[in-house]
C-alpha cells in the first residue's frame, strides 16, 4: 500500500510538468480573465482535468488486454517514432529556412 501511495505522489507532485502546466500555462491564461470569469475558468479546467485523466485510466483499463500484446506495442512504437521523425523534420526545415 505504501509503495502505491509513494508512486502516486512521485508521479504527481514530483513531476515538473504539473507545475509548468498549472502555474505557468493555466496561470497565464487565467490571468487574462476578469475576476468573475476566473472562477469559471478554474472550475472548467478542473472539470476538464478530471474528465481527461479518468478517461485515460478507463480507456487504458478497457484496452489493456489488447495493448499487452507485443505486436501492438511494436506498432505503437513505430507510429510514435514516425511522428517524432516528422516533427524533427519540420523543425529542421523551419530552422534551415530561417524561420
Amino acid at each position: 500500500m505504501f509503495a502505491v501511495l509513494a508512486g502516486a505522489v512521485a508521479v504527481t507532485l514530483l513531476n515538473p510538468h504539473v507545475y509548468l502546466d498549472t502555474v505557468v500555462v493555466l496561470g497565464s491564461i487565467g490571468g487574462q480573465f476578469d475576476a468573475s470569469q476566473r472562477v469559471a475558468f478554474a472550475l472548467g479546467t478542473m472539470l476538464a482535468s478530471c474528465v481527461w485523466f479518468y478517461g485515460i485510466s478507463i480507456g487504458a483499463a478497457s484496452l489493456s488486454p489488447w495493448l499487452s500484446k507485443p505486436r501492438v506495442r511494436q506498432v505503437i512504437d513505430v507510429l510514435v517514432a514516425a511522428m517524432m521523425i516528422y516533427v524533427a523534420f519540420l523543425l529542421a526545415q523551419k530552422w534551415m529556412l530561417g524561420g
